[in-house]
């Protein structure tokens, strides 16, 4: 399987490598919006570690070439719009030297901007890191007093994100079993061979997951989490316990983990339904042709392709607990949002911790989505088709 990934990454690689090395019409298309970020950085103001700043003259010049490749690209711009017809055989851009020259030149302007990126970005929230350590209060400028924030309330941080990420991946984990559960209910239909009692209970089970499917994703999750908190919290209240050991037993955790499955279990139930739902119906057929039973044929041959097909969209539910859990703070859970709002009162600075919290919750949900579509990509393979002549015959048990 890895042989196979890296093979695929190949063919990527090398067109990649194909593009940077080729004589094209796009090398100052591209590098001319490069060259304009470049130009951008170089009239910042230079931070306290700026190796620039002793080399004054080398950065002008920087700048003034950056600008000079932006002028060439006007100018062929401008030799586009005229020659528009006749530009690919009448335009000097287009020569195979001058070309040339130009893709080298891309590498010179790219060179230059990574330089200053280095200079700008790189030792600029190296200098503000300095800042912020040393800093007895809370700094004025913002990026200052954002890693003052991180430095001084990285536990509270540290507490939070261990928290949002247990949530969201123990939530996530016990709602696909259970919606597993769930849409097996959902889907029963009465059979011919069934007794009373079967069919009586099929009714009932499909009835039951409609409700719950029709109730909880018709609810918003920080409704439902002060239901699940406070309604259990007085049946809690019923026994003989007192305030201090039910909040030892019903804690803010346990009842933000509760929410997250009950809301992603009926969620995860329509996915994977879609999923079962687009398994072709002749294939539940021939397996009943076969000798299977309603249950084995479900359980053998439509589950597995279904689950398979709905694997995007169940891998996606990660990432909207991972950001909805953001809600449970309303009961007290102290996830993320709960120690941005602790750390944005303690020092005044509410808008500074949101934008750590931002941050952390989009590396949080990139990396997800990132490990997600890897997971996908490793399941993605061809379903096999019953009765089919083209396709391996499916292996399946008697009971």
């Amino acid at each position: 399987m890895g042989s196979n990934q890296s093979g695929a990454g190949a063919p990527r690689i090398a067109r990649i490598s194909a593009f940077i090395t080729g004589d094209h019409r796009y090398v100052l298309l591209g590098t001319s919006a490069i060259a304009a970020v470049g130009m951008f950085l170089s009239s910042l103001s230079r931070p306290a570690l700026s190796f620039l700043a002793r080399a004054y003259v080398v950065e002008v010049v920087m700048y003034y070439l950056l600008a000079a490749w932006l002028a060439v690209a006007a100018v062929a711009l401008a030799f586009k719009l005229v020659q528009r017809d006749a530009y690919a055989t009448a335009s000097p851009f287009v020569r195979p030297a001058v070309a040339r020259a130009l893709r080298y030149g891309s590498y010179a302007v790219c060179a230059i901007v990574a330089v200053l990126v280095v200079d700008r970005v790189a030792m600029g929230l190296a200098s503000a890191w300095q800042v912020a350590v040393a800093a007895p209060s809370r700094p004025e400028p913002m990026l200052e007093s954002m890693l003052f924030l991180l430095i001084k309330s990285r536990d509270i941080f540290f507490t939070g994100f261990k928290t949002t990420v247990a949530l969201a991946v123990f939530g996530t984990a016990i709602a696909f079993f259970l919606a597993l559960l769930l849409v097996f209910l959902r889907i029963q239909v009465p059979d011919r061979s069934d007794n009373d009692f079967v069919r009586f209970c099929k009714i009932v089970g499909s009835g039951f997951a409609r409700v719950y499917s029709t109730v909880v994703r018709g609810t918003p999750m920080m409704v439902q989490a002060m239901i699940v908190f406070f309604g259990v919290f007085k049946l809690f209240k019923l026994t003989d316990l007192t305030t201090t050991q039910i909040n030892s037993i019903w804690t803010t955790f346990a009842a933000g983990l509760v929410t997250i499955v009950l809301n992603s279990t009926a969620y995860m139930m329509e996915v994977l339904r879609g999923g079962i739902e687009s398994v072709d119906a002749g294939q539940a057929e021939a397996a009943r042709s076969l000798g299977l039973s309603q249950w084995q044929a479900m359980r053998k041959v439509v589950f597995p392709q279904g689950v398979k097909y709905a694997i995007p969209a169940l891998s996606n539910e990660l990432v909207i607990n991972i950001k909805d859990s953001s809600v449970l703070s309303v009961i007290g859970t102290f996830d993320l949002m709960f120690a941005t709002t602790t750390v944005g009162g303690t020092y005044y600075a509410n808008f500074d911790a949101a934008l750590i919290t931002s941050v952390v919750y989009l590396c949080l949900t990139m990396f997800a989505s990132w490990l997600l579509g890897r997971f996908a990509k490793r399941l993605d393979v061809r379903a096999v088709k019953l009765g089919s002549t083209s396709c391996q015959p499916i292996n399946v048990e008697e009971e």
